[in-house]
């Protein structure tokens, strides 16, 4: 309920006109209003901007077929500023204020676990396009649903990429110390453990720093054969270029995504020429083979001046399903359309088949890339495949 009716005894009449109108009172404007948080400003502003192009893509689409129970679709953004604190003030004010049936959000993994038990509380279904913590999804709300896979699901991949291309032996873990690091450092640190990998080094960092040169030093010091890395793109640029300073010549450079595979970290505006041979997960690429893929990338790329990555795609994907969930509803009730997400059933969409199982959570398959002359290119699962990966990475002195 988004407003109380008085505890004083009312007329009948009365007391009906209110509790009508205190309802569901976005099914009385002229838009359909959803509500999306998202980091527009602070360290994740990247991201968030490539949320809000992929957002504006969709609804651009969905509106030109005419939008949602007869209106118009209109994003109502709150911006956390890349804090999980703004990002839970968000979900009181886009439902008790905006009167949203639904929010799409947040982007990182702290942010979205913060708002969990917020949209809980609300009753108002929130699906998550990108925060990849496990954790965001263990505390089993029926009102929670994510269509991007998890920290597990990118060790598993990641682990399963190294085995079938030289089977290294040795590890070490360097991640951010935010939810969303935690979650993938544990997450690699038990698989790895289960697949025999040796475990040299673990390095926890506070992020933004300007230098990571000591921590990049104690990890050369162990000689491993892999690094995995959990960053964000500003944190994901500088442990790179400080990695060339220190001389870190591991034969992998590997992430959990990111930082690691925003569609900046290969540019200028990343890490630029330090990126060159970094592997990292993947849940999308223009070059995917699903049905629409290309043409996200060609709109996107109009709309923004540059092609996008996968978090703008997972965004896009969200407002689908969004779309569906609403059509077989037939209303803006938000435990109408919080039903009806547990049926969607997309086989054909850009971002793959989408259905979620019982516990909101969208299988979806992770692509392993590496970056070469500059571009990502997908160098597993074998049958995905568009390039052969280049290992070992060449050492820093020997690279032009």
């Amino acid at each position: 309920m988004r407003c109380r009716a008085s505890k004083l005894l009312l007329p009948a009449l009365a007391a009906a006109a209110i509790l009508a109108g205190c309802k569901n009172a976005s099914e009385q404007s002229n838009t359909f209003k959803i509500g999306v948080i998202t980091s527009l400003t602070g360290p994740a502003a990247a991201f968030g901007q490539a949320h809000k192009g992929g957002y504006t893509i969709a609804v651009e689409e969905l509106n030109a077929r005419g939008g949602l129970l007869g209106k118009q679709i209109e994003l109502v953004y709150y911006d956390d500023q890349s804090r999980p604190d703004q990002a839970v003030q968000g979900v009181s004010k886009l439902v008790d204020q905006d009167h949203v049936p639904i929010i799409l959000g947040a982007y990182t993994s702290e942010n979205t676990r913060a708002i969990v038990p917020a949209v809980t509380q609300k009753q108002v279904p929130l699906l998550i396009p990108t925060a990849v913590a496990d954790n965001v999804m263990e505390t089993g709300s029926p009102w929670v649903f994510r269509v991007c896979e998890g920290s597990g699901a990118y060790a598993r991949a990641t682990l399963d990429f190294l085995k079938n291309n030289g089977d290294p032996k040795t590890l070490a873990i360097i991640y951010e110390n935010t939810n969303f690091g935690q979650a993938n450092d544990k997450s690699m640190h038990e698989a790895a453990e289960k697949a025999g990998l040796k475990l040299e080094d673990e390095e926890a960092y506070q992020a933004s720093s300007p230098d990571y040169k000591t921590l990049l030093q104690r990890a050369k010091a162990k000689n491993p054969e892999v690094v995995y890395f959990a960053s964000y793109l500003l944190d994901a640029t500088t442990l790179m270029r400080q990695a060339a300073e220190v001389g870190l010549n591991p034969r992998y450079y590997t992430a959990a995504g990111t930082g690691f595979s925003a569609a900046e970290f290969p540019t200028d505006k990343g890490a630029g020429a330090y990126a060159e041979y970094t592997i990292s997960v993947s849940q999308w690429l223009p070059t995917a083979k699903w049905k629409g893929s290309r043409e996200f990338d060609e709109a996107f790329t109009k709309l923004t001046g540059s092609h996008p990555a996968y978090h703008a795609m997972e965004a896009y994907a969200v407002l689908l399903v969004t779309a569906a969930a609403v059509h077989k509803a037939g209303n803006a009730q938000p435990a109408a359309i919080r039903d009806a997400i547990r049926t969607v059933d997309l086989p054909d969409t850009p971002f793959g088949p989408i259905k979620f199982d019982e516990h909101g959570q969208n299988a979806h398959p992770v692509l392993i890339t590496q970056i070469l002359k500059g571009q990502y290119r997908v160098v597993w699962p074998k049958d995905a495949a568009e390039a052969e990966p280049v290992i070992p990475a060449p050492p820093w002195n020997k690279r032009p």
